[in-house]
């Protein structure tokens, strides 16, 4: 499967997000990845749900909802109204992961979980089979425009392997710092979604950007 991209709305022009949401529309992009921050999970705070509704209402990809929130359990209903096809919570902020994959599933959303870079892969060996997409955190979550950790390649390669030994049907996601430098080696280890904030915003042309990183995978 070619790779697909998620840019992050974090990095867009706040005052302008309808029109970065048709630019998106216009790419080739697959799916429009939207943080929700807390300021308490996280030393930040960014959207929160009649932001993602307002997306929502001019998005043609699906919405990649990534909750960086404490007590997730009770926003994800409110988030699939919302608009989310995906939400994913980090493990980090689940006592009971297992229900919270569920919960999310049952509201008909795809369900999702992120690692922080200090979480072993590990930790998801045994509910890897029911998951939808594992989303690997390649900086410290918070802020965009973070430095790439390089230990992460190792990580997909360790999850990626967890996967196809249990027959998972899991996306491997990667979150943070990516950019042309280190996507294809992303990909050669093994991952299917890329998720590009300040990489794609920032560029001059971020539709040919995104057709850029379409390419390498």
């Amino acid at each position: 499967m070619a790779v697909q991209i998620a840019p992050s709305v974090l990095a867009c022009d706040f005052a302008n997000i309808q029109r970065e949401i048709e630019m998106l529309n216009r790419s080739a992009c697959d799916y429009i990845h939207v943080d929700i921050m807390d300021g308490v999970f996280v030393p930040n705070i960014s959207f929160g749900l009649p932001v993602t509704a307002a997306m929502h209402a001019h998005a043609r990809k699906p919405l990649d909802v990534h909750l960086m929130i404490v007590n997730p359990d009770q926003y994800v209903a409110a988030f699939r109204e919302a608009g989310a096809a995906i939400i994913t919570v980090h493990a980090e902020a689940c006592t009971h992961l297992h229900r919270s994959i569920q919960g999310i599933k049952q509201t008909g959303s795809q369900a999702g979980v992120a690692l922080n870079p200090h979480t072993p892969v590990s930790f998801l060996e045994d509910i890897i089979e029911d998951i939808d997409l594992v989303c690997i955190m390649s900086v410290n979550p918070g802020f965009g425009g973070q430095k790439f950790i390089p230990r992460t390649y190792d990580k997909v390669r360790a999850l990626k392997e967890l996967i196809v030994k249990r027959g998972s049907q899991a996306k491997i996601e990667i979150d943070g710092g990516v950019q042309s430098g280190n996507a294809a080696a992303l990909i050669e280890a093994g991952a299917d979604i890329l998720v590009a904030g300040s990489f794609v915003f920032q560029s001059e042309d971020p539709i040919a950007t995104i057709a850029q990183l379409k390419a390498l995978g």
